[in-house]
Order: C-alpha cells, then sequence, then structure tokens
C-alpha cells in the first residue's frame, strides 16, 4: 500500500513538473518539496558528445552517415569473399580506415577540447548559503541546485538563472553585462523583485519562506513569467527584470544574492547552445547528384565486365592457361562484377568530401585575413560563422537588406522637431551636420558621428569593485589622468549608444523658453510676441517626454550609473517655501483667470497650467521669477534665487560629464536633445528618476510603470505621477502611423499640421517618431493598475495580457508633437549597390521605417534613379491589392528578369529605358503573401528592378525570403544588423550579420559578420567569384582525375578476357588517388584567382558572367568525363601499341602507363589553372616525387607485398630504359594537347572580357604582415 501512494505521489510529481516548476529553499523541511527539487537537473554542463566507453560506437555510427563510408566499407568486406576477391584484404582496408582514422582523431581533438572546457566551467567556485554553518561557503559550479541561496560580487559570473533577491545597491537594482551570452556589451539593468524587504540590509536567507513558482526551462531570453506567493497568500509577479542569467557578469553592484531557479543544462544559456550553424550549399547538393552519377557509371563498367567475362568464358575452346571449368560462365559474370566493384572502387572519390572541408577551411582563412575587410575603427574584421557555404557567396541572386543601421550609420542626431503644430527646422544644426560631414570626407574618415563615450566612461568600465561596505557611488578607483591613460588603451565600443553628436537648440524655440523665464511673462497672454499658455504647457511637456520616456542608463566619469538615491538636491517643499518666502506666484501672469487666491499658490496654478482641458501635464520648466503685483523682485531676492539655482547644482554633474547609454541610438538621440533645452536626465532608479529643469534644479519624478516597445505596438509609455500636481500622466512615444491613430483631435490644427511635417521629415529621409501624453483620473488608474499586475503576475498567456493592458492605456492619446532625426548612409552604399546590381544580384530593401523615409534613402543609396519609375503599392483592403496586382501586372512589362538584368541596369543607367521600384506597404504586403495573391505579387515583382518593403515586420521579412527562394528556386542572401532581422537572416541561404549599433543578435545568428555594408562588394563580387570558381573547378578535377585513372583498368580487361586482373600493383591502385594526386587540388581550391581582386571589383558583370559560363553544371560534368574517357584511351592505347609484340609483363607495361597518367592528371591541372606560384611548383614536384618515391622503393625491397604478381626490379628496371621516357613523353603530349589548343584558341568569355590586372602582391604582403604582427595585441577582435 504505502509503495502504491509513493508512486502516485511521484506520478503526480512529474505532471506537476511538466505544467510549471515549483522553487523553494534547498534547506527546507518538507519532504514533497525536497524530492521536487531533487527532480531538477543538476548545474553540472557536459558539452562532450563522448565518452571512453561510447567514442567508438558513436562515432562510427556518425560517420556511417555518409553514403560514401558505407559504400567503402561494404567493399572491403567483399574482398574478402574468395570468388570475388580483387586483391589482399588488407589493402582493400587502408583506405576505409585511414578515412575514418582522421576523422575520428580530428574528432577526439574537438571533444576533448570540450572536455576541458566543461571541466574548467564546473570546476568554478561561487558562494552558496549553508544551511547548517549558517553562512555562504565556497561551492563549485557543478554543486550548485535549484532552490541554493547564491551570493555574488562584482565583476563575477553567474553559475545559474537566479532570481534576484538582494542587491547592495539601495535602489535594489544591479547591472549585469550579457557579452558571454548575446555578445552585446552594453550594461542591463536587473531589479529586485517587488514587495520584498528593504534593501541596503544584509539578506538573510532563513528568513526566506516564500514560494516560487514559474514557467517550465525555454529559450527565451527575454521573456520570464511566473509569480512569488509569500507565506501570507500575497502573490508578486515575476519578469525577466528580476532574473539573472547564467554567463552574465555582475557590473557595478558590491553584492547581490538570488535563488536558483534554473540549473546546468536548463539554464537559458544552456538552452541557446545549439552548437556550430550547418546548412547545405548548392554546390554540395550538386556534388551529391554527380557522385551517384559515378555510381552509375561504375555499375554500368562493371557489367560490361561482367557480361564480356561471361561471353568470353562461353567462347573459350582449349584454353592454353588454368581455368575454373565447373563455374557457368553466368555465375563467373556474377562473380567478375563484384570483382570489378572492387577493382573500380576508386571511380567515387573516397577523399572528394575531405577535400572540399579542407579547402573551405583554407579559403575561409584568407577571407577572414583579407585587410579590405578589416575595420580599424572597430577594430574587427569578418566572421564566417558558418564554414561550409563559402561558394555560395558566389551565387547569390536575390539580396534583401534592412535600412537602420546596415544601409545607414544608426548613429541618429536630432534634427527638427514639430511641437504644437509649429515646426522648428534648426537650421544652425543642419549646417553643423554637412560641416562635420565635409571635416570627415576630407581627412578620408568613414561619415560616422562621434562617439560621445569619452576616455572616462569608457575606462571606468574596467573599475575594480572592492568587497568594503562603502556604497559603490562613492568608489573613485583612479584619477583622471589614470582613466585618461587607460582610455587611450581602449577601442571604440558598439556597446551602448552614447553618440555626443552636440544639438544646437533653433532659435525660435530657445525664444519661447526664454520667454517663459523673462519679465515678458508678466504681459497678457495676446501680447504680441507672447507665446500663449498653452503652447508652452506642450513644449514643456514634449521635452519632459523626451527626457523621461525611454529606458537609458545615466553614466558619469566617477559614478558609473547616476541613480536617485534619496530625496533631489532641492526638494519641492523647498522650492514652494522659496517662492511663498519671495511673496509672488512664478505662473501668476500666465493666468487672468486666475483668482488672487489662486495667485498665491504656487501649486494651484500649476495645476492649472498643467492639466488644462485635462491634456497636458509637465513639470514646471524654467518659472518666470516675478512679484505678486506683476513688478520684477528686488535684486536680493533676485540673488536668492541665484543662491539657491547654484546650490542646487553644487554636487551635481555638469551636463557635458553625463553620458547616456541606450538601447536604442534613439533613445540616446532624444535624451542629448532634451539636455540641449536644458531639460536634464541626471539619474535613475527602480521607482524615480531625476530630472534637471532650468531654474529649479533636480527634481523627483515617480516612474509608477514602464510599457517598453515592442513591434507589435511600436510603441512605449511610462506612466508616472506629477511631482507638482499629483496626478498620473502617461508619456507615450512612437512610429507616427500609430500614435496618429490613437490621438484625439482635440485641437485639429495640431494634428493636421504635424502630420504635414512628419510627410516633410520622411521625404528628406529622417526618421519620424511622435511624442504624445495622456492624463489619468486617480480611479482610471487604480482599475487599470490591478489589471496590470494580474498580466504581471500570469504564467499562462502572460505576453497577450500585457500586450493587451498596454492598449487598454494608450488610447485618447494628446498629441504634443513629432521629431526628426538623422541616420546618414554608411560610406560607399551608393557604390556597393550599383556594384551589385550590375553584378545581376536583385537590392530589396525590407525596412520597418515609413515609406518617404524608405524612398529617400532608396534615392540616396542609389536603388532608385532619376528616370526610374516608381510604383507604389498602398492599399486599404484585400480587393483593392487584387486590383492593384492585377494593373500592376498589365502596367509592368515582361523581360526584367535576371538574365538581362546587367544590360536593363546598364541601359537604366544612362537614361535609355526606365526600370520600374516596387514600393509596398506592411499592410499590403500582408494581403500579398496570402496564398490567393502571392502569384501576382511575385509576378509583378520579378519584373521590377528593385522592390522597397515598408513597415515591414520580422516576420513578413522572413516570408517575403522565404517566398523568392522557394519559388524562383534562386540563391538569396539577408543582411541585417538589429535583433529584428534574425529571422529574415537564418531564412536565407547565406545570412549575413553588420555587428553594428544594435547589439550582436543579428551576428550571433548569421553565416558571416561583417562591420560595414561596403564590405558585401568584395566579399560577394571577389571572394564569392573565387570561392565558387575554385571549389566547381577542383571538383570536376576531382571527378576527372578519378575517372580517367580508372577507365585505364576498364581498357585493360578487354585484353585478359574481363577476369578482373589489372596491370598495377595494388598498392599503387589504393594510393593513386588517395595520396599521390590529391594535395595539387587542396592547393589550387585554396590559392588559384581565376582574375584579380582589382579586376572583379572594376567590373562586377564578371560575377554573373561566372554564373551563367556553367563552370559546375550537368554538361560540364558530362564534358568532364568524355575528356577523361578521351585522355585514358590515350594513355592506355599508346604505351599498348608501343610494347606490342614485346615480351613484357604486365606489371612491366603498367609503369609507362602509371606514371604517364601521373603526368598526365598533374599537368592537366597546371593547365586549367590561372596562377602559378612557387608555392603550386613546390606541391607539384613533391607530388611527383613521391610516387616515383614510392614505386622505386616498392620494386627494391618487396617481394610479397603484392601477390601473385613479385614487383622487385620492374620499376627500376622501366626507368632505366629511353622507351620509358619516350613513351611517357607521347602519351602526355598526345593527351594534353586538344585541352592546350582549346584554352589557347578559346578563351572562356570570362577571360576575354578583361585585361588582367597584375595586383601589387608584394605591397598587399607587406600590409598583411604589418597587420598581422599587430592583431596578436588586439584584445576587441571576435574571432
Amino acid at each position: 500500500m504505502h509503495s502504491l501512494e509513493c508512486s502516485s505521489h511521484l506520478h503526480s510529481t512529474k505532471e506537476h513538473l511538466r505544467q510549471k516548476r515549483t522553487v523553494v529553499p534547498s534547506f527546507t523541511e518538507n519532504k514533497e518539496l525536497n524530492q521536487l527539487l531533487n527532480l531538477y537537473k543538476s548545474n553540472k554542463i557536459r558539452t562532450t558528445k563522448y565518452s571512453l566507453l561510447s567514442f567508438l560506437p558513436k562515432n562510427l555510427f556518425e560517420q556511417l552517415h555518409r553514403f560514401a563510408n558505407i559504400y567503402f566499407i561494404v567493399l572491403a568486406a567483399l574482398n574478402f569473399v574468395p570468388v570475388v576477391e580483387a586483391f589482399q584484404p588488407e589493402i582493400a582496408l587502408t583506405p576505409i580506415i585511414l578515412i575514418l582514422s582522421l576523422t575520428a582523431v580530428k574528432d577526439i581533438w574537438e571533444d576533448y577540447s570540450r572536455f576541458k572546457s566543461d571541466y574548467l566551467i564546473n570546476a568554478h567556485l561561487c558562494h552558496v548559503y549553508n544551511s547548517k554553518k549558517k553562512a555562504y561557503v565556497d561551492q563549485c559550479w557543478k554543486d550548485v541546485r535549484v532552490g541554493d541561496f547564491v551570493r555574488l560580487s562584482c565583476n563575477e559570473i553567474i553559475p545559474a538563472d537566479m532570481l534576484l533577491l538582494y542587491s547592495s545597491d539601495p535602489r535594489g537594482v544591479c547591472y549585469i553585462e550579457t557579452a558571454n551570452l548575446d555578445g552585446e556589451t552594453n550594461l542591463k539593468q536587473r531589479q529586485v523583485v517587488s514587495d520584498l524587504p528593504l534593501q541596503g540590509v544584509e539578506f538573510t536567507p532563513e528568513s526566506f519562506h516564500s514560494r516560487i513558482e514559474c514557467e517550465n526551462p525555454n529559450n527565451d531570453l527575454n521573456r520570464f513569467r511566473g509569480y512569488m506567493e509569500h507565506s501570507s497568500g500575497v502573490r508578486v509577479g515575476l519578469h525577466n527584470s528580476n532574473l539573472l542569467l547564467r554567463s552574465c557578469t555582475i557590473r557595478n553592484t558590491e553584492a547581490v544574492v538570488g535563488i536558483v531557479v534554473y540549473s546546468g543544462h536548463e539554464t537559458k544559456a544552456m538552452m541557446n547552445n545549439s552548437g556550430p550553424r550547418y546548412k547545405r550549399s548548392q554546390l554540395e547538393k550538386r556534388l551529391n547528384t554527380d557522385i551517384l552519377w559515378c555510381v552509375v557509371l561504375l555499375i554500368v563498367m562493371c557489367l560490361t565486365a561482367a557480361i564480356g567475362h561471361g561471353l568470353w568464358l562461353k567462347k573459350l575452346k582449349d584454353p592454353i592457361f588454368q581455368v575454373d571449368g565447373e563455374t557457368s560462365p553466368a555465375l563467373a559474370g556474377f562473380y567478375v562484377f563484384w570483382t570489378m566493384i572492387i577493382v573500380l572502387q576508386v571511380l567515387i572519390p573516397i577523399s572528394l568530401y575531405v577535400s572540399v572541408e579542407i579547402v573551405k577551411l583554407g579559403q575561409v582563412y584568407f577571407i577572414q585575413n583579407d585587410l579590405a575587410l578589416y575595420n580599424e575603427q572597430l577594430d574587427s574584421r569578418i566572421q564566417c560563422r558558418a564554414l561550409n557555404i563559402t561558394e555560395d557567396l558566389g551565387q547569390i541572386q536575390y539580396l534583401f537588406s534592412d535600412k537602420t543601421g546596415t544601409l545607414t550609420e544608426n548613429k541618429m542626431v536630432f534634427r527638427r522637431c514639430s511641437i504644437y503644430g509649429v515646426e522648428y527646422p534648426h537650421e544652425e544644426n543642419a549646417q553643423r551636420l554637412e560641416v562635420y560631414e565635409v571635416e570627415n570626407e576630407a581627412v578620408g574618415r568613414s561619415v560616422t558621428l562621434k562617439s560621445g563615450c569619452s576616455g572616462k566612461s569608457l575606462s571606468c568600465r574596467s573599475l575594480s569593485c572592492t568587497h568594503s561596505s562603502v556604497s559603490l557611488h562613492t568608489l573613485t578607483a583612479e584619477s583622471e589622468e589614470e582613466g585618461d591613460a587607460m582610455a587611450t588603451h581602449i577601442l571604440p565600443r558598439t556597446s551602448a549608444f552614447c553618440s555626443r553628436m552636440e544639438v544646437l537648440p533653433d532659435p525660435e524655440l530657445v525664444r519661447k523658453l526664454n520667454w517663459l523665464c523673462s519679465s515678458e511673462a508678466c504681459l497678457s497672454e495676446g501680447s504680441s510676441g507672447s507665446s500663449s499658455r498653452l503652447e508652452l504647457t506642450y513644449i514643456t511637456d514634449f521635452f519632459l517626454a523626451l527626457a523621461i520616456c525611454n529606458s537609458v542608463v545615466v553614466s558619469s566619469p566617477s559614478q558609473q550609473q547616476l541613480a536617485v538615491t534619496g530625496a533631489p538636491l532641492k526638494s519641492l517643499e523647498e522650492i514652494k517655501l522659496m517662492f511663498q518666502r519671495f511673496s509672488f506666484s512664478p505662473f501668476s501672469a500666465l493666468s487672468n483667470l486666475s483668482s488672487p487666491q489662486i495667485k498665491n499658490s504656487p501649486h494651484s496654478f500649476t495645476s492649472r497650467l498643467f492639466t488644462r482641458g485635462k491634456t497636458n501635464s509637465s513639470l514646471v520648466s524654467s518659472p518666470p521669477i516675478t512679484t505678486t503685483d506683476g513688478s520684477e523682485p528686488g535684486q536680493e531676492n533676485l540673488q536668492e534665487v541665484e543662491n539657491l539655482s547654484k546650490e542646487a547644482d553644487t554636487d551635481s554633474y555638469t551636463e557635458d560629464d553625463l553620458v547616456y547609454e541606450a538601447e536604442s541610438p534613439d533613445e540616446a538621440a532624444l535624451v542629448y536633445a532634451a539636455q540641449a533645452y536644458r531639460c536634464t536626465l541626471r539619474g535613475r532608479s527602480v521607482e524615480s528618476l531625476l530630472v534637471d529643469l532650468p531654474g529649479i534644479g533636480s527634481l523627483a519624478v515617480q516612474l509608477l510603470h514602464i510599457l517598453p516597445f515592442d513591434s507589435n505596438r511600436k510603441r512605449m509609455s511610462v506612466v508616472v505621477r506629477h511631482p507638482l500636481t499629483g496626478q498620473v500622466v502617461v508619456y507615450t512615444k512612437g512610429a507616427d502611423s500609430v500614435i496618429m491613430d490613437l490621438a484625439q483631435d482635440i485641437y485639429g490644427h495640431i494634428r493636421e499640421q504635424t502630420q504635414k511635417h512628419l510627410d516633410s521629415y520622411a521625404r528628406e529621409g529622417l526618421r519620424t517618431l511622435c511624442i504624445a501624453k495622456k492624463v489619468l483620473e486617480e480611479e482610471e488608474y487604480n482599475v487599470w493598475r490591478k489589471r496590470q499586475l494580474l498580466a504581471e503576475s500570469s504564467i499562462e498567456n502572460r505576453e497577450e495580457l500585457m500586450l493587451e493592458s498596454a492598449q487598454r492605456l494608450e488610447t485618447n492619446l494628446t498629441l504634443l508633437g513629432a521629431t526628426g532625426i538623422v541616420d546618414r548612409l554608411q560610406e560607399e552604399v551608393p557604390e556597393t549597390i550599383e556594384a551589385l546590381q550590375r553584378a545581376g544580384i536583385k537590392v530589396w530593401v525590407l525596412t520597418g521605417d515609413k515609406q518617404e523615409t524608405a524612398i529617400n534613402i532608396a534615392h540616396s543609396c542609389k536603388l532608385l534613379c532619376s528616370n526610374d519609375q516608381l510604383l507604389t503599392a498602398n492599399c486599404d483592403s484585400k480587393d483593392a491589392c487584387v486590383a492593384l496586382l492585377k494593373e500592376l501586372k498589365l502596367e509592368v512589362p515582361q523581360g526584367e528578369d535576371r538574365f538581362t538584368a546587367v544590360e536593363t541596369h546598364r541601359e537604366s543607367s544612362s537614361g535609355n529605358v526606365p526600370s520600374f521600384i516596387l514600393v509596398i506597404d506592411g499592410q499590403t504586403l500582408d494581403w500579398a503573401l496570402q496564398e490567393d495573391l502571392k502569384s501576382d505579387f511575385l509576378e509583378v515583382s520579378c519584373r521590377c528592378k528593385a522592390v522597397i518593403c515598408c513597415r515591414s515586420t520580422p516576420l513578413q521579412k522572413s516570408q517575403v525570403v522565404r517566398l523568392i527562394r522557394d519559388q524562383l528556386a534562386v540563391s538569396t542572401l539577408a543582411v541585417g544588423d538589429g535583433a529584428n532581422d534574425v529571422s529574415m537572416i537564418q531564412m536565407a541561404d547565406v545570412g549575413i550579420g553588420i555587428s553594428g549599433q544594435e547589439g550582436m543578435q543579428a551576428v550571433m545568428s548569421s553565416d558571416f559578420a561583417i562591420s560595414r555594408f561596403k564590405h558585401l562588394s568584395k566579399l560577394l563580387l571577389v571572394h564569392g567569384h573565387w570561392c565558387y570558381s575554385r571549389l566547381a573547378n577542383m571538383v570536376l578535377y576531382f571527378i576527372y582525375k578519378n575517372v580517367m585513372y580508372v577507365n585505364l583498368l576498364f581498357w585493360y580487361q578487354f585484353f585478359c578476357g574481363f577476369s578482373g586482373s589489372v596491370m598495377t600493383n595494388s598498392w599503387v591502385l589504393i594510393f593513386f588517388n588517395l595520396l599521390f594526386t590529391s594535395v595539387p587540388p587542396l592547393i589550387y581550391g585554396i590559392l588559384d584567382q581565376d582574375m584579380s581582386a582589382d579586376t572583379l571589383r572594376f567590373l562586377p558583370e564578371l560575377y554573373q558572367a561566372a554564373q551563367t559560363s556553367k563552370i559546375y553544371v550537368p554538361y560540364m560534368f558530362c564534358i568532364t568525363v568524355l575528356d577523361a574517357f578521351y585522355q585514358s584511351l590515350v594513355c592506355f592505347f599508346v604505351p599498348y601499341f608501343a610494347l606490342a609484340g614485346s615480351d613484357v609483363g604486365e606489371l612491366s607495361f603498367g609503369s609507362p602507363i602509371n606514371t604517364s597518367a601521373l603526368l598526365i592528371i598533374l599537368l592537366h591541372q597546371v593547365l586549367e589553372s590561372h596562377t602559378l606560384t612557387w608555392i603550386h611548383v613546390v606541391v607539384l614536384v613533391l607530388s611527383g616525387a613521391f610516387y616515383f618515391g614510392f614505386v622505386l622503393l616498392f620494386s627494391v625491397v618487396c617481394t610479397t607485398c603484392s601477390p601473385p604478381t613479385n614487383p622487385v626490379g620492374v620499376e627500376t628496371l622501366q626507368m632505366s630504359q629511353p622507351l620509358f621516357y619516350i613513351i611517357c613523353a607521347l602519351t602526355t603530349v598526345t593527351a594534353l594537347l586538344p585541352r592546350f589548343l582549346h584554352n589557347t584558341l578559346h578563351p572562356s568569355a570570362v577571360l576575354r572580357s578583361t585585361q588582367m590586372d597584375k595586383v601589387d602582391s608584394d605591397m598587399y604582403r607587406r600590409r598583411m604582415q604589418c597587420w598581422n604582427q599587430n592583431e596578436p595585441r588586439t584584445t576587441s577582435v571576435v574571432s
């Protein structure tokens, strides 16, 4: 009965595990919960594939996944059958044992490296709470388990996924660096679970009695759902900001304590460790097909031999040699079939797969060490993350590109704005940007915006945290001089966005803000030159929203993250008392309707000013100083105000010292713009923001909620409590297409004028954002807050509930204004796109920006020429989309396909023939991608020179790539720099990530990673061309040499009764293709250049010419096989007729044939190659020397190595006779003469189209040597 209860209990426990995870302290006395904790995985990790016992069977099983390996094992086993034996069994085993052994050694080495890494990681020490000792003790990572309390100090790595319960920071926050996880080096803020006791007091695990319910382990780094239930029954929602992830590093926090919720292979870091990417290239797929054709050819040859042997036996009369007369001709033919399979086995190139892998590694090495693909500014070079698709770089037909950060710098600078329907062009700012661009071009640098991360702010990252009780905010571990010295050794980073390109304020906007602070405020509202009270509230709200509606972290030289650690320097009450002491209301002049009582109350007036129409709310901004009777205060009062202002700023950092580290460049640009107008964000905590306002000083703004940006809502919001009015205010910023729909039309002219300004900004190529606000009634806020807390504490459907809650709040907004941010093109983008189009590659732009902005950028980067015809697809319904696509099919003529793309582009550029550019928005694209409209959209887009998809979501981007890739069966490439490009990058045949300003998620998901868009030009047009040409020619060469040599054995069967005999010893037969002729193709596959890099870049048309010249297509396979047949006929019958009538034995007959075959194969390689260096010469000489050395040594010392024949003295005798060399020379010349004449008289179209420009190899070599010498000293290059 007891066992049944235990079994039932265990079953219910496992059912619970499948639904959710329960976590309690590991020292709990509850046996049921303790048993539950023991079912979770330990923190020990094991990434090795093998153990000592499993290596041999598991490795063999994995290697047998290759058809070629199975094939050769079967042949080796077949050779042990006496009736079909071709030669000694051990000889047949040699090639497969060699290949399997080399692969096994490689696998052992790789697995041993993983084992060492696992051992070091598992042996790491951390501080884990021991309930018996009542203290934290050192414990290995592998011994940590779910429910343990772990204490970490600054700069320590997190051993498991932990829920943050305590931070030494009094605000209950800590900062982590996730570079080990996603490559991003900017700090991310994490916060202690809400409703826990105040931080700053040492945490005691014994007092923790709560229970944690959370979701089961998953690999989503940005999601964590659950709740913590206290002993009182109160539940608190848990989210991603409470979770410390394994492999991340604690920064800028002295100590944190967390409870482990996921350990070992259940952590998010390990669940995202999927290993190296693997994609099959187009050439590899073609190779597999050709190997099957080789198998067919082998079967045909073996069937011919079998039938021939049967007929030969049947017609044989009175043989003069011994013949097995008991075996019927049919059975004998059957035996010969299998014997010939063994003899001709080298027709299947066993070493080709290994050779292809070696060649690709060599190609990757030269790509990664190309100086032209090195970014000196970022100290980064290209990363080849997928090693097996290098040749696909030379086959690209469609290129899909993101816009922001890919074509542009993604370093945003505030350019202009519109507030209250009034446009502020910031002309001086525009002129300054133009001067900056010219200056950068004059010195030959890339046009990028300078990083505002000063040396001080960068160097402070390396400060070591101490374990003392002194607050981290008081630590100054290095002097300014030391910081500057250290900064000189720290290279520019792309971590957080802190571009400090100074914003020059607009004079008119400055005048209005100064008017608010001046005595003109005493004038009536209708006075000439004065702004309306409503407009002033809009302006102050606008800049306050720019300052606080974000997630930026504030940094300074000596204080890493500035935060609100207490009351502001001058509290609100002190400011109120100050105004009351002056006996005047700072805002009274702005309200003619206010009563005397209200005039004497600053708070009351502020309420009136910022709640007009219940649509406006803001902090006061630079209040004018006036007396109650409208006169200016006395000098004494003014002096007191000035002293108060100075006192308020005494301990503050100057604005120039502040550095804003944002998760997006837009946020940083907007915060710096607000700072330019003296609305400065000075600090941030979980619950409040410290904002510096002109004339008032620092005020603490209570932060109630942050609704972060997501791709569905396309906006973010902050909910704050106004420090003066006490009202709950929502500030929202987001895409204009969304905000304009959510804004209520209170003042019609504001919305109308703002929309005009937005359209104007977009036409200039500026990125646009709208700013809005909403004032909530207390009751309305409380109702929404309850639903929000319920959504936050939900485990199931949490994302949907959070989205619904945010959408419920962000309605009936008041439009404040809009911003235009400049994001300049990267250098050489127009030239790169033009070169790609000349190469026959169709370039599509898939962006989330609005249509006008995308069109402007298309003009700038020469994707859209002046004479091109623009086709826009903006539909309101599916029926309209259907009609439009049909209309476009009639309007756009046929013929704009890839084979005429180069000519069309050339004519379009010259102005002769206009091309069509399709521009389609996200909503229309949704309908166009549906099954019934997909074909029409595809037909229209294929007729266009380019397609621009605007307002497209990440899902739509991947759907477009899949549509083109699958329906057109073309090779696609996707390039992007952000997390929203990951799905597109992974969907394409070749995915390229740009290590730019949006972290490293695109890079981590890509096949290749570059730092600038311009690098695509050389990567595709040069390296892509070379890689494809080299590998295609190498594969054809391998097939040629195998077919050529096997045919020599086949022709001999006609003279030996198709008996399966060979005219050479079996060792030479096996080693001929495996060793003697295998190295030269590797060298040519790595180093051969059919034309120089300069030629390929100067004539991009050669990229497409190489594809249309059919280097590796079915008919080229046939031509190669026919050429091999011809050369084998010559190589066999020239020696045959030369030695006819002589008394030479079969080995003596085979000696000149083998030598001639070797010379023909090696010299054929020379004729087909385009590059000949000393390396090639050395390899060719060594290959020949290896063959001659082997056969001579074999003929001298080996008497029983190749029974029943005796090779002793055969080769030495043959090589001592002049006839041997005459035969070899005549055979070689006759076999290669047609190939030589064809290459001389009929060069390829590619070679005819260009004069080979010789690269100054000495200069390039010196540059490479210089760079490689400096390379070990760099620390930022990601290999």
